[in-house]
């Protein structure tokens, strides 16, 4: 096993140069399953900062009654409507999409939760590689039906916090054929090796509802890109806790919220860079 501390150099060499002559179809379509109704916000985060991180497009699968509401705050997302007025209610076809999320604020409905088994199956299944990360909800559904996460690919990203994390170990599934992130401060990217890289960075400001989902988010969109789903985890995560940094230098730690996180992302990557002044 090796341990070691992520610093700026180890996360400036996992950036990937972005082309000149890209467009959007170079840097990767996201497709995030996040939001029943009464919980947009989870899916707004989630959007917002995936397409933060450089993301050419991102799709959110979405109840109807909560169109508007992602129309307003995400015009750049594209929507896919879920025939449920919940969500989500049915597997989708992923062919079109580079990487998945699944789980911000999803609910445990016995109709979700059948959906989620057979989303996670197709994925498995499919003829080409679709990055996929699980998160908040979808982990709950899973540490109630523990037989499923053998349907679960090998690499999957999990991003549990303490609580999610214990009702997985639990059930007794067993978490070393993930890429566990496990949030908390200082945050552990664990991955099947064991080897364990962590983030020293990150402060109290971030303890505040939909970080995790800005999180998420974040991950989902370095792994649309191309890139290796640990290293889009282990960049994903020092970009979220140096925005977080960021947000609570400027604004205080009692005052952070999440769309705070999003909006000193783009500081984060300079600060990476070296470019920050």
């Amino acid at each position: 096993m090796m341990e070691k501390t992520i610093d700026f150099t180890f996360a400036n060499s996992l950036l990937k140069p972005r082309p000149q002559d890209g467009h959007k179809g170079t840097f990767g379509h996201a497709l995030i399953i996040a939001g029943k109704y009464g919980m947009a916000g989870a899916s707004v985060l989630a959007a917002k900062a995936c397409l933060r991180t450089g993301v050419g497009k991102v799709t959110v699968l979405c109840p109807h009654k909560n169109n508007d509401i992602l129309q307003i705050a995400v015009p750049e997302a594209i929507l896919k409507h879920d025939p449920s007025e919940t969500l989500f209610s049915e597997a989708i076809d992923i062919e079109a999409y580079d990487a998945v999320a699944i789980g911000p604020g999803i609910g445990t409905s016995t109709e979700t939760a059948l959906a989620l088994h057979e989303q996670i199956k197709i994925i498995k299944e499919s003829s080409r590689k679709h990055p996929l990360l699980m998160d908040a909800d979808a982990l709950n559904i899973l540490s109630q039906n523990p037989s499923w996460a053998n349907d679960i690919p090998d690499g999957t990203i999990i991003t549990p916090h303490k609580g999610e994390q214990k009702r997985l170990k639990n059930a007794g599934i067993s978490l070393d054929r993930f890429i566990l992130v496990d949030k908390g401060h200082p945050t552990k990217i664990i991955l099947p090796s064991n080897n364990v890289y962590t983030c020293p960075y990150g402060n109290d400001g971030m303890a505040t509802a939909g970080s995790g989902d800005v999180l998420t988010g974040i991950i989902t969109g370095l792994l649309a890109q191309g890139f290796e789903p640990q290293d889009a985890a282990i960049l994903g995560v020092t970009l979220h806790a140096l925005a977080g940094d960021a947000a609570t230098a400027a604004l205080g730690s009692h005052s952070v919220i999440a769309s705070d996180i999003i909006e000193f992302l783009p500081e984060a990557f300079k600060i990476i860079r070296g470019t920050s002044h």
